[in-house]
């Protein structure tokens, strides 16, 4: 046993030695880290529950760039990776998904969210991280000032409010207006300042003001206060699930009137559940429209079409651009590091995308132009109704 025993010791002492000999195989190696090949970017936004109207066609809109991008070659010599986690439209849940992405994933960029709610809890992670947040979407106030590394690329509530206002009241005539405030919802109580100080700057009266809460059913009581009233045309501040419930009260106690409001009722919920009460009676703004498109909008929609079978609409359109946008951006800083490239970003003027022109002012703000009204129309959604000007400063 005990030659048996040194022999093999002898023979285990030998191929340690000629492995020890080989290349790569000596102690004093290690493993060289694998090449970093892509660059992340991390997706924002609701795909389930809560706001899966603006999720869902944004994702597609955000892979479909990354994929042309791709093709033709990546930035910098690089892939592009999207990573794509579900926020549910959930503070706790875009919260632990930003700092997974800044921490864990380490990604270069943020796209999204659509909700100027959420984007202000992922900017603030992102700030604090120095990566780059591009909500496409967040319409609301208070967000780019949380921090240099904030961008977004919509079309701003405090430039299209005064406009749609100013086509209520000087074109359509309708001087008397009620507002209805979502006061749970972010998005709405934010909005409603913007539409009143507009309204009272451009000689409107405000004859009635009700509040409702988000995911209640029963709007009897504000409906009913409205026909007192008497109001020419109602502001809705929030989203479209209310929207349509408030649309099928005031259709069943008879009464006839317009709401207009904010992209907030983009939403294709608000034709499934409001059926023939929205039908040409709800007008919202955005910064999109598939209708009379430019150049490069009639390629989007061709291509979006193709690929999903379906039309795209705002929030597919402003992540595509989002995406294109920061990749032009790394390209002109010849780095994907957020601390170099948000640099360029900040520089971006009269970008021809898909969903309008785009400038980014000294702030960072986005000046985009047109405004396109929007409605329900048959089967049709959403059906451009008429454009008009944006109220913002042209730079």
């Amino acid at each position: 046993m005990k030659k048996r025993n040194a022999r093999n010791w002898a023979a285990m002492l030998c191929l340690a030695m000629l492995v020890a000999l080989l290349p790569g195989c000596g102690k004093s190696q290690s493993p060289a880290p694998a090449a970093d090949t892509t660059i992340k970017l991390g997706f924002l936004g609701a795909k389930t529950v809560n706001n899966a109207n603006y999720g869902i066609p944004g994702e597609k809109g955000m892979k479909m760039a990354i994929e042309e991008i791709n093709a033709k070659g990546g930035v910098l010599g690089k892939k592009l990776e999207g990573i794509y986690e579900d926020n549910k439209g959930d503070s706790r849940e875009i919260a632990n998904i930003a700092t997974k992405y800044a921490t864990v994933d380490k990604v270069s960029a943020m796209i999204g969210d659509p909700s100027t709610g959420l984007t202000k809890i992922a900017a603030d992670i992102a700030q604090k991280n120095q990566i780059v947040i591009f909500s496409a979407g967040a319409t609301g106030t208070g967000v780019v000032e949380i921090g240099d590394y904030v961008f977004r690329n919509t079309l701003l509530d405090k430039f299209a409010a005064p406009s749609v206002v100013d086509w209520m009241i000087n074109t359509k005539g309708w001087k008397n207006i009620a507002i209805i405030t979502s006061t749970n919802n972010g998005y709405s109580t934010a909005l409603t300042p913007v539409f009143k100080t507009a309204i009272q700057a451009k000689g409107g009266n405000i004859v009635a003001e009700e509040s409702i809460n988000d995911k209640e059913t029963d709007f009897t009581a504000q409906i009913t206060k409205l026909k007192q009233a008497k109001p020419q045309v109602l502001v809705f501040t929030g989203y479209y699930t209310e929207a349509a419930l408030l649309m099928l009260e005031a259709q069943k106690q008879g009464l006839d009137i317009i709401m207009v409001g904010g992209d907030g009722l983009y939403g294709e919920d608000l034709k499934k559940l409001g059926g023939k009460a929205v039908e040409e009676k709800v007008i919202f703004y955005a910064g999109f429209s598939a209708d009379q498109p430019s150049p490069e909008t009639d390629a989007f929609i061709k291509a979006y079409r193709a690929k999903y079978n379906e039309d795209p609409d705002m929030f597919s359109a402003q992540y595509y651009d989002a995406v294109m946008i920061i990749a032009k951006a790394m390209e002109a800083a010849k780095s994907s590091d957020p601390k170099v490239f948000k640099a360029e970003l900040a520089k971006l003027k009269d970008y021809p995308g898909v969903s309008g022109k785009t400038t980014f002012l000294p702030d960072r703000e986005p000046l985009k132009s047109p405004v396109f009204l929007l409605t329900v129309k048959g089967d049709k959604f959403p059906a451009l109704l008429e454009k008009i000007p944006t109220s913002a400063p042209q730079q």
